[in-house]
């Protein structure tokens, strides 16, 4: 389980490609590698992978085809940087919301609107995933735990969102180096996941 509350950002220095298979390295700093062992689970941009080798400050994670397929982590080059947060442990405080590490769908940046001291991303979701997005909700963009801000509905099969920054979320993570067409992932808050698809089954019968 992971909390969206990011712990930093990591940058890949390493990727290793095979036939629809990847593995990348990361180097991470001595306060997050503390205590990091061999199958130890560590989100990258929000994606829940599994520690593969540990060589001083480098570490390897492989990436399968579902993953390259449904997430930004297949396009990721050396010097990148990617979000990180280690897997939460009983008793750690929960100060975003709980995430599993499960990206749902790839959601890109459509508008970036600027004010002083914060900046409003918005993201064009497939329309699908639409009935789970709702103003004040929970959702995971690149691993970020995070409320939406606003909905509204969009030309074509999609639904358009948005989430408020301010300036301590820009400065941990990369949603500062977003850009108009970045593709982000997302993960739908699962509670909120389970609530509409129960009613849903509900209302059918």
């Amino acid at each position: 389980m992971f909390t969206g509350i990011v712990q930093g950002v990591a940058q890949v220095v390493a990727v290793h490609e095979l036939e629809e298979f990847r593995t990348h390295v990361i180097e991470m700093p001595p306060s997050m590698r503390e205590g990091l062992e061999i199958g130890a689970s560590v989100a990258h941009n929000g994606v829940c992978l599994t520690v593969t080798a540990i060589e001083g400050d480098r570490v390897s994670f492989d990436l399968m085809r579902e993953t390259l397929r449904l997430t930004n982590l297949g396009d990721i080059t050396p010097g990148e940087f990617v979000n990180i947060e280690r897997a939460a442990r009983f008793g750690d405080e929960i100060g975003g919301h709980s995430m599993s590490g499960h990206i749902i769908a790839m959601a890109k940046v459509v508008a970036i609107e600027e004010a002083p001291n914060n900046r409003r991303l918005w993201f064009s979701l497939p329309q699908k995933f639409g009935r789970f997005v709702f103003e004040k909700g929970y959702i995971g963009v690149d691993g970020i735990s995070l409320t939406i801000g606003d909905v509204r509905k969009s030309a074509g099969e999609s639904v358009e969102f948005c989430v408020n920054l301010i300036p301590e979320t820009l400065s941990r993570t990369t949603l500062q180096d977003r850009t108009l067409g970045s593709q982000v992932n997302i993960e739908i808050d699962p509670q909120t996941q389970v609530i509409v698809e129960t009613v849903e089954r509900i209302l059918a019968q």
